[in-house]
């Protein structure tokens, strides 16, 4: 037996004025009476130098491990072994740099108080670093040699926070893997020089825009 619901009259008006307001709603959307909202700004793309995780430059050990072609880095290739090298100063006492070598610039240290290449390099054994205190380095392990002028920035990259380190940073997952020095710094003339900075982030409502709101 089925049996009639009584719906009640304020129920039959709040159910008819739902329905008229949802068909209101409807017609106002279909009629586009508030218009599209503006479309955003299209946001450029950021120059990927800014993300690349390379280093700045290739030092000679990572060549090395990688296998590139390290002929060029053959000092006996041209000159004579046991033989020491002399270097050349001009009147201002500067080193003269043989054409052979013209690309390098000498700029390591203030007031050209480091342009001397036999303070880094051994000038009885051309293959060999020295340091002040007379200890010999094979080419790789150049970060001692910068540690022994450089002792403050030298500790800083042992601990991790000068420098570039990868791999894990939880040493029992695997090993991590520190740049050296040469990595970024050119050994010849350290100083970086001038970059474009990164672009700053984009804001999502521009500084105009946020002003018209506030107004």
């Amino acid at each position: 037996m089925i049996r009639a619901v009584n719906v009640q009259p304020h129920s039959t008006k709040v159910l008819t004025l739902v329905t008229l307001a949802f068909l209101g709603l409807a017609a106002a959307f279909y009629l586009d009476l508030w218009g599209h909202p503006a479309l955003d700004r299209a946001i450029p793309l950021v120059d990927t130098n800014f993300i690349s995780t390379a280093t700045a430059r290739m030092s000679v050990a990572d060549l090395m491990r990688s296998g590139g072609d390290i002929s060029s880095l053959d000092c006996y290739g041209c000159h004579e072994k046991n033989k020491p090298l002399k270097l050349k100063l001009d009147a201002e006492g500067n080193v003269v740099v043989p054409k052979e070598h013209d690309d390098i610039v000498m700029g390591h240290g203030r007031h050209n108080r480091n342009n001397n290449c036999f303070n880094c390099h051994d000038e009885t054994n051309l293959e060999l670093l020295q340091t002040r205190d007379g200890r010999h380095l094979k080419i790789e392990e150049s970060p001692a040699l910068c540690g022994s002028c450089h002792g403050p920035t030298y500790r800083d990259w042992e601990a991790g926070v000068h420098g570039r380190t990868s791999g894990y940073w939880k040493r029992s997952l695997g090993p991590i893997e520190r740049k050296v020095c040469t990595s970024c710094h050119n050994p010849h003339s350290p100083p970086f020089p001038p970059r474009q900075p990164a672009p700053r982030p984009h804001l999502l409502h521009p500084p105009a825009e946020v002003a018209a709101k506030d107004n």
